[in-house]
């Protein structure tokens, strides 16, 4: 089951600059350990324990995880999961 991962720029030092790399999992939760095995030290990155990082958003097919069932939603072959780092600032 291949999933395509887009990996924002932050991140494309773990995927050798890869703009997007395949993936496997049947939950998003394998699907990062998967990633893992492939470009080690991404997975602490987006992953704290069983969660998310706070700062970390993915999407599956254009659908925020967080809405979903979290790292346990169950992913499906030809997937797209889009990981993004939230962006905070501005004028106070």
């Amino acid at each position: 089951m291949a999933i395509e991962v887009r990996i924002p720029t932050i991140l494309r030092t773990y995927t050798d600059g890869a703009k997007a790399v395949e993936a496997e999992g049947e939950t998003l939760a394998d699907l990062f350990e998967d990633l893992e095995t492939r470009h080690t030290g991404i997975r602490e990155r987006i992953v704290d324990g069983t969660e998310l990082r706070r700062f970390v958003n993915v999407y599956l097919n254009d659908e925020d995880v967080r809405f979903l069932d979290g790292i346990s939603t169950k992913l499906s072959d030809g997937d797209s999961i889009t990981i993004l780092p939230a962006v905070a600032g501005g004028m106070n």
